[in-house]
């Protein structure tokens, strides 16, 4: 489930030099993941061969659409011993997991791949069918001993692709901060990772897109933009653009792991900022399964994140928002 590009970055220069005496501002873009990234960073020279090698590293490890990866040899059940990247975001999806209740699950894979939003395809989808992998799907149900991963049942299957997007802008961020880079922003797939300030000595942005329903992406209106002048990571998941519709249905790309439907809350978008990227990653995508006051009861017991929800009025139409205290401040 890769979810399609749902925030936008809003301004911020393209290259740019600061006066003489600083070290220019660079910008890299490319494809990964099969989703699309975009960096920039202030350095004294191009990283573009150490960041191409990170993302390498990163796509051996976790992305599910590479048949020699970590996560597709746990998939098809193969001896495999896990690394440091796998187990990281493994770990991190089991707490989210656990804090959510369930609504954070990657090993759905199997009921994203059946709705047709995941790496494999079905032919056809049924109540018998939802019933019958909803018997091996529960992040309970999978386990990490040392480097191995424990399976209940061999048909389990991974699909990081809700918190891995995040996790690989972190990756990405910590890669510069080695490299002695101050200013940085990094975006992959719409994850953000951001530090310092941008090529004007000014806070980063990230501009939030308008709910509106185009599977397309050319819509890409923003409706709200949020100042980054910490470091943090940001995340957005939203239905309103990843969707197909049959028979007159609308399906939208979240699957609720406990009815194994895609989702049907009247949350439309939720963004997210915490410390680092991919715990903004997977949160975001909890939200979507949730409605408006379970989700806001869930954030109240993590003081590490911050929120700005859309959702739908059902009683006037349109959409309404509802923002986290220190969230509103970030607001433009």
């Amino acid at each position: 489930m890769l979810k399609t590009l749902k925030t936008t970055l809003a301004g911020i220069v393209t290259f740019s030099s600061c006066v003489s005496c600083h070290d220019p501002y660079y910008e890299e873009s490319g494809s990964v993941f099969h989703t699309s990234y975009h960096i920039k960073y202030q350095s004294p020279a191009l990283l573009t061969d150490k960041i191409d090698a990170e993302l390498q590293t990163f796509s051996l490890s976790l992305n599910p659409f590479h048949p020699s990866s970590i996560i597709s040899k746990v998939n098809r059940n193969e001896d495999v011993d896990v690394d440091e990247l796998f187990a990281t975001v493994f770990n991190k999806a089991m707490e989210v997991s656990e804090n959510s209740g369930g609504a954070f699950d990657v090993t759905i894979a199997p009921l994203i791949n059946l709705w047709g939003f995941g790496f494999e395809k079905s032919d056809c989808v049924s109540q018998q069918k939802i019933d019958s992998i909803k018997m091996f799907v529960g992040y309970k149900k999978i386990r990490l001993e040392g480097k191995k991963v424990i399976k209940d049942d061999p048909r389990m299957m991974l699909n990081f692709s809700a918190i891995a997007k995040g996790y690989a802008s972190d990756i990405i961020a910590a890669l510069l901060e080695r490299e002695g880079v101050e200013n940085y922003l990094v975006e992959i797939g719409g994850e953000i990772a951001a530090k310092g300030k941008n090529p004007n000595g000014n806070c980063w942005q990230a501009g939030i897109s308008k709910p509106e329903e185009d599977s397309s992406g050319i819509k890409n209106e923003v409706e709200s933009i949020i100042r980054l002048c910490n470091k943090c990571g940001l995340a957005t998941s939203g239905n309103y653009r990843n969707y197909y519709v049959k028979d007159g249905k609308k399906y939208a790309h979240t699957i609720d792991p406990h009815t194994g439907y895609p989702s049907e809350q009247t949350i439309l978008s939720a963004t997210i900022i915490a410390p680092d990227c991919m715990t903004a990653d997977a949160y975001a995508t909890a939200f979507m399964v949730m409605d408006v006051e379970t989700a806001t009861r869930m954030a109240e017991k993590i003081p590490e994140i911050e929120y700005h929800l859309i959702y739908s009025d059902s009683i006037n139409g349109g959409y309404k928002f509802k923002s986290s205290e220190r969230m509103k401040t970030m607001l433009k």
